[in-house]
């Protein structure tokens, strides 16, 4: 487990997100539990509630199971999820924020096309 950084989001969704994180990088595998909210709580120095509210979160998605009386699990498919789940805020953070630059620019979808082209180069 990394650091949390403190970027004026909410801690607990930096928690969900580094369990996103682990997820998608196979740190955390379908099946495998995941730290409990007492060891997200020592380890980041925080409130055992905040963490707890970070995992319930990603239970909400469908993204982690609970075992009565075991812990939590990532859940069969958690990876597809997670990762369609970040293409679309992707897309919404990202490419729709920059197509409308682009247009206030006269950027043409041509030439937006060969910029990313041209980036994907470097």
């Amino acid at each position: 487990m990394s650091s949390l950084i403190d970027d004026g989001r909410p801690i607990f969704i930096q928690i969900a997100e580094r369990i996103e994180d682990d997820i998608i990088s196979g740190v955390l595998v379908e099946e495998s539990q995941v730290p409990s909210t007492n060891q997200f709580a020592a380890f980041y120095k925080i409130n055992p509630a905040t963490a707890a509210k970070g995992v319930n979160l990603l239970v909400d998605e469908g993204i982690l199971y609970k075992k009565r009386g075991i812990g939590m699990f990532v859940s069969e498919g958690a990876r597809t999820k997670v990762i369609e789940k970040r293409k679309e805020l992707f897309f919404e953070q990202y490419i729709v924020t920059m197509i409308h630059e682009a247009k206030k620019l006269g950027i043409t979808t041509d030439q937006l096309t060969d910029m990313i082209r041209r980036g994907d180069d470097k």
